[in-house]
């Protein structure tokens, strides 16, 4: 034996370690058999004319490089010149060689077998391993020796290890061991090792998950373990998040992502990566599969859970030819593809994607469609579905032709189409297409051809008695629609509301429940809010039941904090106080609005809520209701009772002395205060409402504006109004609105509120030298409309900009 193997050699890189084992001999080596150029044993001898032997590749190295060099062809070793390069292949002493290695090689893999054992030294244990993979990678054919010598299940055993080295070495002859092998790749699928190779993915970051990658993807090769690696549990998972992971080395991404291409023959394994987020496989076995893989594919992409990236993603790519699937295939076809738009149009930017691609007019047809060709009833739901998604996209549906006429989505027949299929079918389909109404609605350029056809439908009356439908759905999407269309309907809306049928009583059970807040309720408010506000017999049946006490305890409630953390507080607050706002509306008409106002001071609540700073909404209707409250004052205010004069005073005036009554209300002229006349000198409330009007918000300013002016209206004292804004520091506010000329609204209300303002001479003194209020009311003078011109006329009067003569000329007409 020329070497021991003692495990003392530590192996180094694979040209020494190749050296090494070719060196390594139980026999000794005999010098003819080793080549004189490489001095290493030869594979393939050859003999020159001058019967010198020589490994076939060194000699034919040798004899270029003479010619290149211009050399004499000699032989290397006698350097006497040779007459041909012909080489004469020396069978005998090859096959000496190889019974020769062979004998060598049976002893050291005999070698190997004893030291691929856990008990053996590490370094024993890496060098055996090294002799395998040098056996292997020296001839393809040499890998049945491993097979035949039973060294697979012996190596397999190394994973076991305690040592990173041998594991990390035995990965590594694994994949030598099978590659291009497939009888090695099918006992290595044997039991429970792929398992346990997958379980090397999870070595976070380690030269094990690179080595445990290679085998992974040396084994996906092979189609009957494509399966194998695909079933065990996370596999894919780890696979797919290693292709995407930025940490990771590149040659390792790369063979996790080719692994993952060839797990891509299993039909499983494409859904397992599309659960995982890697969608294409899926996405394209849909678009080039035969028609049964299709069909899989896209039953799969209906069950899967995408977020809204994804979905537009798979509109793109495959949303033609679901559609195509859904209009020419046969049901079960129908079936898978519909589930797969459902699921890709629940966003916003691939419905859009999806409307480019033409799923209207198919989808719109399916709907419709009745007699032998039509689809079943579980199938509409899906289709009603996608049309709700598609509507609520925000599209411009108004352009799009949906039927064989050009009609649209809001023609009168299609949406009287939607309408009687709502009436004649079940609560899901009801509630869809109840949807899709709402969505049609929701648009300013399609709902008014919406409500043309509901009211030539005469279908108000059907539309409103799905508030009583005991399905929660069915309800929120009723509720929705009738709060869509109560800006355009309102009357008839509250005229079916205020039937005996009880549905208003239905929305009120609605707003009472105490269970948060949700979007049933922020929906079923918002109708009420948005139904006619100076609708005296709806508020009258309000008032009758209860409904204003309600909402009044609901207001409090949320500005007490004892509702909180709903996404739907903020619209739920705004239409309570809305609805809370109508009563004062009915103040002049109805004894039991001002009782009710004053039972629950709704003044100070209104007060309160001007400072709701955020809530544009909110402060607005607060300050239209303190307008409706306060212009209410003066006819609430008690007039002081004089005394009836004596008989002298009436015979002789100068006898008679007036008494003097304190605690009056300045403004009113008689007994005030919050809760009993509404008047707004109480209650810091002129103060708070002077402040809204620098709000950002025009709404807000004219609301705010409109309160204040009932303190200069008729029937007060003017003068002591003016005063009250003075002391309130509101004049210039006011006068700051004018200038600004932000809306017509607005600046007809105020160039109103500053021609009272101007009565009072010392105001007028002073804005008769303020040029951009003359400008102003010059401006509202020539622009205006005729009321508008006539009050400005009157303004510039009362700061000299017009002659007045009606001083001049007292009795013309």
């Amino acid at each position: 034996m020329s070497e021991s193997w003692d495990g003392s050699y530590d192996p180094g890189s694979q040209s020494d370690e190749n050296y090494h084992f070719e060196r390594l001999h139980i026999e000794p080596i005999y010098d003819a058999f080793a080549c004189p150029l490489t001095k290493q044993v030869m594979r393939d001898p050859v003999t020159l004319e001058n019967g010198q032997t020589f490994e076939r590749e060194a000699i034919e190295k040798w004899f270029k490089e003479c010619k290149e060099s211009g050399r004499k062809l000699v032989c290397p070793l006698t350097l006497r010149e040779l007459r041909s390069t012909e080489l004469n292949p020396s069978i005998a002493l090859r096959n000496t060689i190889e019974e020769w290695i062979a004998r060598n090689e049976a002893a050291q893999l005999d070698m190997a077998r004893r030291s691929l054992n856990l008990g053996s030294q590490e370094n024993e244990i890496l060098q055996a391993l090294m002799y395998v993979q040098y056996i292997c990678q020296r001839s393809r054919s040499n890998r049945h020796i491993a097979r035949n010598a039973g060294l697979i299940p012996m190596i397999i055993d190394m994973l076991k290890s305690s040592s990173r080295k041998v594991r990390c070495r035995a990965l590594e002859t694994l994949r030598i061991v099978v590659e291009e092998d497939a009888d090695n790749k099918e006992i290595l699928g044997e039991g429970d090792t792929v398992r346990t190779i997958v379980k090397f993915l999870s070595h976070e970051l380690s030269k094990e998950r690179e080595e445990a990658v290679s085998l992974l993807y040396e084994l996906s090769k092979s189609e009957a373990l494509c399966e194998k690696i695909g079933s065990i549990n996370g596999a894919i998972l780890i696979l797919v998040g290693m292709t995407s992971s930025k940490s990771e080395n590149i040659l390792t991404v790369e063979k996790a992502d080719k692994t993952l291409e060839n797990l891509e023959k299993c039909e499983n394994n494409v859904r397992q990566m599309a659960e995982n987020g890697r969608l294409q496989p899926l996405l394209t076995q849909l678009l080039e599969g035969p028609p049964e893989i299709k069909l899989s594919m896209a039953g799969l992409l209906g069950e899967l859970v995408l977020n809204n990236d994804v979905k537009v993603l798979v509109a793109n790519t495959v949303g033609s030819a679901l559609i195509n699937i859904m209009t020419s295939g046969n049901m079960q076809s129908r079936e898978a593809a519909l589930k797969a738009l459902n699921q890709i149009s629940s966003c916003e930017p691939s419905a859009k994607v999806l409307i480019e691609a033409g799923i209207l007019p198919p989808l719109v047809k399916d709907l419709f469609t009745v007699g032998t060709n039509q689809l079943p009833m579980r199938l509409k739901e899906v289709s009603a579905t996608i049309l709700a998604n598609i509507v609520n996209s925000g599209y411009d549906f108004d352009s799009i032709p949906v039927g064989p006429d050009h009609q649209t989505l809001v023609s009168e027949d299609i949406v009287h189409n939607l309408l009687h299929l709502i009436s004649n079918t079940g609560p899901a389909i009801e509630c869809k297409l109840l949807q899709v109404l709402v969505g049609l609605t929701t648009s300013p350029t399609t709902v008014l051809s919406v409500v043309a056809a509901i009211k030539s439908s005469g279908a108000t009356i059907s539309l409103v008695q799905f508030i009583e439908a005991p399905q929660k759905d069915l309800r929120v999407a009723s509720i929705k629609l009738l709060q869509n269309l109560s800006p355009h309907m309102g009357h008839e809306l509250a005229d079916a509301l205020r039937g005996s049928v009880g549905q208003l009583g239905s929305l009120i059970k609605v707003i009472s429940e105490n269970i948060g807040i949700t979007e049933e309720q922020a929906a079923a408010v918002g109708l009420l809010a948005d139904l006619p506000e100076r609708d005296l017999g709806l508020t009258r049946q309000m008032l009758d039941e209860g409904v204003f006490q309600l909402v009044n305890s609901r207001v409090i409630s949320i500005r007490l904090g004892e509702t909180r953390g709903s996404r739907f507080v903020t619209p739920f607050l705004e239409g309570l106080v809305k609805i809370l706002a109508k009563v004062t509306f009915a103040l002049a008409d109805e004894t039991d609005a001002v009782a009710f106002c004053r039972e629950y001071n709704l003044t100070a609540l209104f007060i309160e809520m001007l400072q709701a700073n955020g809530l544009d909404n909110v402060q607005m209707v607060s300050a239209m209701a303190l307008e409706n409250l306060s212009q209410e004052s003066k006819n609430l205010t008690k007039l002081p009772e004089l005394p009836v004069p004596g008989f002298c005073a009436s015979i002789f005036p100068c006898f008679s002395k007036q008494p003097v009554i304190t605690g009056l209300c300045r403004l009113h002229r008689g007994t005030c205060s919050l809760r009993e006349t509404f008047c707004l000198l109480e209650g810091q409330a002129v103060g708070k409402l002077v402040a809204l009007l620098d709000h950002t918000n025009e709404k807000v300013v004219e609301a705010a504006l409109a309160a204040l002016s009932t303190l200069l209206d008729d029937g007060v004292d003017i003068e002591q109004g003016v005063n009250v804004l003075c002391d309130a520091e509101g004049i210039r506010p006011i006068l700051d609105v004018l200038l600004e000329k932000r809306t017509d609204n607005l600046r007809r209300r105020a160039v109103w509120t500053v021609e009272r303002l101007l009565r009072t001479e010392d105001i007028a003194v002073e804005v008769a030298g303020d040029q951009n209020v003359s400008t102003a009311l010059v401006d509202a003078f020539q622009h205006g409309d005729y009321r508008t011109r006539q009050i400005a006329e009157s303004a510039l009067k009362h700061v000299d900009k017009i002659p007045n003569f009606s001083g001049i000329f007292p009795n013309m007409g």
